[in-house]
């Protein structure tokens, strides 16, 4: 497997683009975003555990993030609802399991190595922060050097300001429709932005997102 490894190509794939891929272990499917043969390398995925599922304790050398985007997760720290966010640093390591099943989208191997903080966020308790645009609502997920993580909620109508991504932008669209001038996203969207990509985006109905910026910079430098 090697997909969508040049990061300097701007990559969209929409909700239906992709299969499911049953893995090795009963209970759990992928739809691969991004990834390599290497199972150290980065990899992206949305994925599916069955009810009763269980995956064995595994290391994750640079580092992990996950959204529940439905269902419950559980490890051995805790159980994780719809809505949530966590990240397992490098070096960590844990078990998951979903006794109702789950599905979470989910980002391995791409963390700062020096970032050592385990972070949960349960994004129904906490508080949206105005942002730099009326309509325009932001929830900080996680902060390490450039990689900067959040939640940005728009509302209805919202248009941003037209802006360069240093050191890249990616997004996944949680619900609603996002748009720019490049095309429109609906629900289940994923969009990859290399370093110093531009755009101007809005949304005419409304959206919440996921949205990781600066991860891409020392990586595209090294290509």
């Amino acid at each position: 497997m090697n997909i969508d490894q040049d990061l300097s190509q701007r990559i969209v794939i929409q909700p239906a683009d992709l299969p499911w891929v049953a893995a090795s272990g009963a209970g759990v499917r992928y739809r691969w975003l991004e990834g390599a043969a290497d199972s150290a390398a980065r990899a992206t995925a949305i994925v599916e555990l069955e009810p009763g599922t269980t995956i064995a304790n595994c290391t994750e050398q640079l580092g992990e993030e996950i959204v529940v985007l439905a269902g419950v997760l559980s490890d051995e720290y805790g159980s994780y609802s719809k809505g949530s966010y966590i990240k397992n640093p490098p070096g960590s390591s844990h078990a998951c399991e979903s006794a109702s099943g789950c599905t979470l989208f989910v980002k391995r191997h791409h963390l700062d190595a020096e970032d050592d903080r385990r972070i949960v966020v349960d994004s129904a308790a906490m508080p949206w922060y105005q942002g730099l645009v009326d309509g325009l609502a932001v929830m900080p997920l996680s902060e390490f050097g450039t990689q900067h993580t959040a939640l940005v909620r728009w509302a209805p109508g919202t248009r941003f300001n037209p802006h360069r991504h240093y050191g890249g932008e990616e997004i996944y669209v949680l619900d609603g429709v996002f748009e720019d001038e490049y095309g429109r996203y609906p629900a289940g969207s994923w969009l990859r932005s290399p370093h110093l990509s531009a755009h101007c985006p809005y949304s005419i109905e409304g959206c919440t997102i996921f949205v990781k910026t600066g991860h891409l910079l020392q990586e595209t430098a090294a290509a």
